[in-house]
């Protein structure tokens, strides 16, 4: 910090005898101070310590701690203390750091100084695909659409473990070498650190060899782009690397990357993040401020800037009373997602107090923040308490580290505690949840808000599939909504129907840090086998942990096994399921569901459930918490009653229900307390030490400059820098554009960039192939986002965008000069041929989604210059600023519709050198028609990004 910081007074040392200092700004601002929420005083504090007189000025200070009267009136600077990638959005930002040690040197600069100006921490968590499961262990199709697997490589560098005898006991009711009915084949392959006991006569026995054949083609299949990342962090200063098969970005974030308070050369400061992944907000729960952004605005705090926002309001959500002992912590999200969605906290800060509070575990509390972007907001806080640093020891902080973190904390009021009666924070609105009024729901069948008591689940799918087309009917005829379509499988006959579960999936995007859904999963398969039910084999049951310590507290816990037999496999840990990395279902099974035009139906434990995203052929997917996951797929079907109707039949032929086979929150709690213990972050600790072998042994060029691959299709340096000057140019207004698509509302980052397979025939399909690859080395697009030909062929590529040109789902668009109807990019390259510009037209929430930067740089490689929309998503307006995108918005009351546009015009749009903020622009299109849109740019240092043509543009001329 300079010398002149006009805070350097309120820098003291730390009354407990260890030398650390800190900035103490509970004295800032007295009882201004006082009532300021917790969360706003986390952003305070990054501020005074950040200030710098140009990118934090004292200004900026003084807006955050008067935050009650200039709450949303004032743009303010967030400096986090570091970054977090995931290798999704992680390799386009890595690329471009690449790139921009490039362009420096190109411009003469010094390429070196091109590095994070903050702990950067990559996991490498999103290549997972399901190549193996339980029912296709064996030439299983590959998810890009192409040819059957040959015959998988030998495994190495690991070994199967010797297979243990049973020893004859006799208590022993089912095999002990890791097989079970619903998936024979050769011994299992041991996984290291992760102990599973055989549960009839506690034998060590193999762990399912799923996790491990997947690790193998995940290493084979993204080798090049693994080496890539392994430059990164031996050549790049400030970046780490967390290798395949450790665990999920936000999941590692919680269990090993946070420190909850920073400790520097003995000066203290609060953790705080910014991450590609929108489920950054976990860590919330830990009382870590921090949210996900783009790789755009990633790349920006890198490179030492800060993020700007408007600084937000904040809602006090205040938790009391007890929740159902049916309810679980998924029930808990999903009531609390609604009530806020409705409370209308979209841009703003929720902050948790109350009784209700203490009663949350810290695994309880992550699971909450973590749906935070599913109700809009940017975060959601629970400040730290008592429960906090319970979970800290549990974790492996040592009691002086855990001491000068609490005595810190009390210091600068940022430590909440019940018993003092110091009065809560002054919110910008509260709201009142009663937890004890909380009961179970399942959300679906199209969209995470429309939830579902599972009380009410039949008659409410039943109302579905008489219901119109649209976010949640199906339209099916009365006549054939009773239809069943039989089907042979395995050489046994089944039924299909409306309702008739097919992917049945335990996945970690909301559940993998809560041992209590997990664990009530296991023990609700564990009673169920017990009880003599099954799975039908042919729904694609799968269970994804979000690291191993999940795996080992299901293992040590004796339930891995029977979730097993039921079909629930580890099949390994990453994003898969949810992001459509799926095995394709059974031909037999697509085949009976096309024949018969089935409203089939996936279940799933995640947070999202976009059409189309699991896969094209199934319809209705509903959430749900892990254990109506197993319950769902025991019963195979949505289409059931659980309080009337039994799931199955025990061997004897009496029925058993939902209720039977349960877990009480008492069996939870005694699991949890007995094995849900501190051994299971001292598992991850040893294993994070220990390494990965694969990861070591790969090689990489060590230089300054990355060494680009021009044959690659997976690495390319991006063309974003080809022809940057050194000053920017004026602003150029936008003549005779046509519109390249005319869309509706609620477009998702999904429809823009998707991340699942690339379809065979697809823009990106043919340029592969060009490459002389096969379909079954295609990969999928989150896995080739460090190539911009693949991913701008993929920008709209979605199988369920819906254009208005078009009229029914598809990734088209009309050619208007030629009349053509065309895949999205031939439309696109054939308009930049002509020069011709181009714009979107859109509706309501535009960008809705994950933060996903290419659903900005693969438009802006298209030639889109634009966007008109009725509103937008905040983190995707953000993208299409930074990459030089004009973000536009229809005046109030209006839309495309209203003011008569077909979208066949051309329209031109002057934009005049001094752009402002909110600014009202003419536009005039080629037929005639007047109409205004408001420029919509949030503060000045949007404007600025825009004018340098985008936060790269701008961060590589700083450096010159």
């Amino acid at each position: 910090m300079p010398s002149d910081c006009p805070f350097q007074h309120f820098i003291e040392l730390l009354k407990d005898n260890t030398g650390k200092k800190f900035y103490n700004v509970a004295k800032l601002g007295g009882s201004k101070y006082d009532s300021l929420p917790y969360s706003i005083r986390v952003l305070l504090e990054t501020s005074v310590r950040n200030w710098d007189g140009f990118l934090v000025k004292e200004e900026d200070v003084m807006n955050i701690l008067d935050w009650k009267a200039k709450q949303n009136d004032v743009e303010v600077p967030f400096c986090p203390a570091r970054v977090l990638l995931q290798d999704f959005t992680g390799i386009p930002a890595m690329v471009d750091f690449a790139a921009m040690r490039e362009a420096v040197k190109n411009l003469g600069g010094d390429p070196s100084r091109v590095h994070p100006a903050c702990p950067t921490d990559l996991t490498v968590d999103h290549s997972l695909q399901i190549d193996f499961s339980k029912c296709a262990m064996q030439n299983t199709p590959n998810p890009g659409g192409g040819d059957p697997q040959r015959p998988p490589a030998k495994l190495s560098p690991l070994k199967a473990p010797r297979k243990l005898p049973c020893r004859g006991q006799a208590a022993c009711r089912g095999p002990c070498d890791g097989e079970s009915s619903r998936n024979s084949g050769p011994l299992s392959v041991q996984i290291e650190n992760t102990p599973l006991l055989c549960p009839f006569h506690l034998q060590p026995v193999p762990e399912p060899e799923t996790v491990l054949k997947n690790q193998e083609v995940e290493f084979g299949r993204n080798k090049e782009r693994l080496q890539f990342f392994k430059w990164g962090s031996k050549m790049i200063e400030n970046v780490s690397v967390i290798p395949p098969g450790t665990g999920m970005a936000h999941q590692m974030n919680l269990e090993y990357l946070s420190r909850v308070v920073f400790d520097v050369k003995d000066f203290l400061y609060p953790d705080s993040v910014v991450g590609t992944d929108s489920h950054t907000t976990m860590v919330n729960g830990l009382g870590i401020l921090g949210w996900g952004v783009g790789g755009i605005e990633t790349e920006a705090v890198m490179l030492g800037m800060p993020v700007t926002l408007t600084l937000p309001e904040v809602v006090g959500c205040e938790l009391t009373g007890t929740a159902s002992p049916l309810a679980t912590s998924i029930d808990i999200v999903l009531s609390i997602t609604k009530q806020l969605r409705q409370a209308g906290v979209s841009g703003k800060i929720v902050e948790f107090f109350g009784s209700g509070v203490s009663q949350l575990s810290v695994v309880d509390r992550t699971t909450i923040a973590n749906m935070c972007p599913e109700y809009g907001a940017i975060l959601s806080f629970f400040p730290i308490d008592n429960v906090t640093l319970k979970h800290l020891k549990h974790r492996g902080f040592e009691e002086v580290k855990l001491k000068s973190m609490e005595a810190y904390l009390r210091t600068v009021k940022l430590f909440r505690d019940d018993e003092l009666s110091t009065g809560e924070p002054e919110y910008s609105q509260t709201v009142h949840i009663n937890l004890g009024s909380i009961m179970p729901y399942v959300s679906g069948p199209k969209r995470a808000q429309d939830r579902v008591a599972v009380t009410d689940m039949k008659s409410d799918f039943q109302a579905c599939l008489n219901e119109k087309v649209g976010f949640k009917g199906f339209q099916i005829p009365p006549e054939k909504q009773s239809d069943v379509v039989p089907v042979e499988f395995e050489g046994n006959e089944y039924k299909l129907a409306h309702g008739s579960v097919v992917i049945a999936a335990v996945i970690s995007c909301t559940n993998n840090c809560n041992p209590s859904v997990m664990l009530g999963a296991g023990l609700l398969a564990k009673k169920a086998v017990k009880a003599g039910l099954t799975v039908k084999p042919y729904i694609r049951t799968s269970l994804s942990p979000g690291s191993g310590m999940v795996t080992h507290y299901l293992s040590s816990s004796g339930v891995l096994p029977y979730l097993k037999k039921l079909g629930f496999d580890v099949i390994g840990y990453g994003c898969s399921t949810c992001v459509g990395n799926t095995t394709p279902l059974p031909e037999a099974i697509q085949n009976a569901i096309m024949q018969g035009d089935l409203v089939a139906c996936g279940v799933l434990s995640g947070n999202k459930n976009f059409e189309g995203r699991l896969c094209s052929c199934i319809r209705a997917n509903y959430l749900a918490s892990p254990p109506l996951v197993v319950a769902y797929a025991i019963a195979g079907t949505v289409n059931i009653d659980f309080q009337t109707e039994p799931l199955g039949v025990d061997p004897a032929g009496k029925s058993i229900f939902l209720h039977d086979i349960w877990p009480s929150r008492e069996e939870l709690h005694q699991v949890e307390e007995e094995l849900v213990i501190s051994s299971m972050f001292k598992e991850l600790k040893e294993k994070m030490e220990k390494g990965n072998k694969r990861w070591d042994s790969l090689e990489v060029l060590e230089s300054v400059l990355f060494t680009w691959d021009w044959k690659s299709t997976y690495i390319r340096c991006p063309s974003f820098f080809d022809k940057l000057a050194k000053e920017p140019l004026p602003i150029q207004s936008i003549e005779n554009a046509h519109v390249l698509l005319h869309l509706g509302d609620s477009v998702t980052t999904d429809h823009i960039s998707p991340a699942g397979s690339i379809a065979r025939g697809s823009a990106a399909a043919r340029y592969l192939s060009s490459k002389g690859l096969t379909p079954r080395e295609f990969n999928s697009y989150g896995a080739r986002r460090g190539n911009d030909a693949v991913m701008t062929r993929g920008t709209f590529a979605n199988i369920k965008l819906l254009n208005k040109f078009i009229g029914k789902p598809a990734p088209k668009t009309i050619h208007f000069p030629t009349g053509k109807t065309m895949d999205v990019f031939d439309a696109a390259e054939a308009y930049q041929k002509e020069n011709i510009p181009l714009i979107i037209l859109a509706g309501a929430k535009y960008g809705l989604g994950n933060s996903r930067d290419w659903a900005a740089k693969g438009p802006f490689l298209l030639g889109v210059k634009a966007v008109i929309a009725e509103s937008y998503e905040k983190i995707h307006k953000g993208h299409l600023i930074g990459i030089g995108i004009a973000p536009l918005q229809f005046l109030p009351g209006e839309t495309a519709s209203s003011l008569g546009l077909t979208g066949k015009e051309q329209f031109s749009i002057p934009f005049p050198q001094k752009l402002s903020p909110g600014m009202t622009l003419d536009v005039k299109t080629n037929t005639g028609k007047l109409f205004r849109v408001i420029a919509a740019f949030d503060n000045d240092v949007e404007i600025t990004l825009y004018r340098h043509g985008g936060v790269l543009n701008y961060t590589v001329r700083r450096l010159l």
